[in-house]
């Protein structure tokens, strides 16, 4: 049986998002680095995080020739850049007093294929790292992770847009992305739901 597809959203009728999209315009570029095994995932939060952010740039790929383009166009930009990735030599965004009006690196795919990236694209250390403070409970219970501070990439780009400028409201970010996951445990055999559900 043929499953039809919103041609907006590109999520299946049943779980159409368009009802719910609130359009948001940060003064943030957000700009994600994706790695190809996220982009028909189901569960992908970075197509909802382009729905509600419009101009958010999204460059697929793994290794430095994969994002040729997107170098060329961090080397023309004329505003502060800063890679959201927690280690040892990153900051609390929290912490510091850093412009709104900045470009963010964001890196898709789960921890191990996150950091792959990072070591497969070493340019990406010419620039200041920053992650969120300790504290922030992730909604994204239909994919699980092996560390317990994981964020999905729309949560980590919502909450940094939030410390950045805190006169901008987030709500329509959050609010869809828990649609989309409600959206998704609804479409799962009842047995399956339950799984889901208990764990909440």
């Amino acid at each position: 049986m043929t499953r039809h597809y919103c041609p907006i959203c590109r999520y299946p009728l049943d779980t159409c998002l368009c009802a719910h999209v609130q359009p948001i315009q940060p003064q943030t570029q957000l700009v994600i680095l994706q790695h190809p095994s996220e982009v028909e995932h189901k569960k992908n939060s970075v197509r909802v995080l382009s729905l509600v952010i419009p101009d958010t740039q999204v460059y697929v790929g793994e290794t430095q020739g994969d994002f040729a383009v997107l170098r060329k166009y961090l080397a023309t930009c004329n505003k502060p850049i800063y890679l959201v990735y927690p280690s040892e030599q990153s900051v609390s965004v929290e912490t510091q007093s850093i412009s709104a009006d900045c470009v963010l690196l964001l890196i898709d795919g789960t921890w191990r294929k996150a950091f792959k990236i990072l070591q497969l694209n070493p340019w990406l250390t010419q620039y200041p790292a920053v992650h969120l403070a300790e504290g922030y409970e992730s909604r994204y219970k239909i994919r699980k992770s092996s560390r317990s501070d994981s964020l999905s990439t729309l949560e980590a780009s919502a909450y940094m847009l939030r410390a950045l400028d805190t006169e901008l409201e987030i709500q329509p970010l959050i609010e869809v992305f828990e649609v989309m996951v409600d959206l998704r445990i609804k479409a799962m055999p009842p047995d399956v739901q339950l799984r889901y559900l208990k764990s909440t």
